[in-house]
């Protein structure tokens, strides 16, 4: 199963860094990752594959909402089926 993970803050060290390795720990591959600066706000978006997880997509929610607390970003994560829907023309 395929995610998308969204970060969104004020740009900082090691964002990038922080939210990959929570990932890496639970086995989830980076499949696509894109992110820009704008307007000073740090933009990422990540594809990610869970197929050899350790954890569920609902727990990895739970995991990035308390990073997200600690790194002062929001951070959002959706299964691709249902990104794709609601982003649908």
């Amino acid at each position: 199963m395929n995610a998308i993970i969204t970060v969104v803050g004020s740009d900082k060290v090691g964002i990038i860094a922080k939210v990959s390795a929570l990932l890496a720990e639970h086995k989830i591959n980076i499949a696509d990752i894109t992110q820009t600066i704008l307007s000073g706000n740090f933009v990422m978006m990540m594809m990610v594959n869970m197929d050899e997880a350790n954890i569920s997509i609902d727990e990895l929610r739970t995991i990035l909402e308390e990073a997200s607390k600690v790194m002062g970003v929001e951070i959002n994560i959706m299964a691709e089926k249902v990104f794709s829907s609601m982003n649908r023309i």
